[in-house]
C-alpha cells in the first residue's frame, strides 16, 4: 500500500508544485537540517487532540547523507497511558517534493508522507477504517 500512497502523494506534489510561483525546489541540500515540531494534531472519535499543547516535542535531524537524529516525546500516548519517548535515528528519503521516514522504532512518522516546502515539512496520514487521522508540520 506504501507504494501507491507514495506515487499519489508525487503527484500531488507535482501538481502543487506547478500551480505555484514558489522559487523553492526540493533537494537534499535544501531540505536537509534541523527541524522542530509546529504541530501535531491526531482526530479520532474523540474528537482533534492537540499534541504539542500536551506537552509533545519533537526534534529530527536530517542529514545529507539520509540518515535521521532526534527525539520524540508525547505524554500518555504510549500504551496504558504511559509517555512515548524515542530516538529518531533512522533514516530519510525525498522524491520530488516528499519526504518519508523509516525510524529505528515504529512511530507515526513511519505512516506520513511530508510535502516539502522552503524550510517546512507537513505530512497528513489518515488510517483507513479506524477513523483516525494525523497532521504533522515540522519547521527548522
Amino acid at each position: 500500500m506504501r507504494p501507491i500512497r507514495s506515487i499519489l502523494a508525487v503527484a500531488v506534489a507535482a501538481l502543487s508544485t506547478a500551480c505555484t510561483h514558489d522559487s523553492f525546489t526540493p533537494n537534499i541540500t535544501s531540505v536537509a537540517g534541523d527541524y522542530h515540531l509546529q504541530s501535531l494534531t491526531t482526530t479520532d472519535v474523540g474528537g482533534p487532540r492537540d499534541w504539542v499543547a500536551l506537552g509533545a516535542t519533537l526534534t529530527l535531524s536530517l542529514a545529507p547523507n539520509g540518515t535521521t537524529s532526534g527525539r520524540l516525546f508525547m505524554p500518555g500516548a504510549g500504551s496504558r497511558g504511559g509517555d512515548v519517548d524515542v530516538d529518531m535515528a533512522g533514516i530519510w528519503t525525498l522524491a520530488v517534493a516528499t519526504v518519508e521516514f523509516e525510524p529505528s522504532f515504529d512511530t507515526l512518522l513511519r505512516d506520513v508522507t511530508f510535502i516539502a516546502s522552503e524550510n517546512r515539512l507537513v505530512g497528513d496520514h489518515a488510517y483507513g477504517g479506524s477513523g483516525v487521522s494525523v497532521r504533522i508540520v515540522l519547521t527548522k
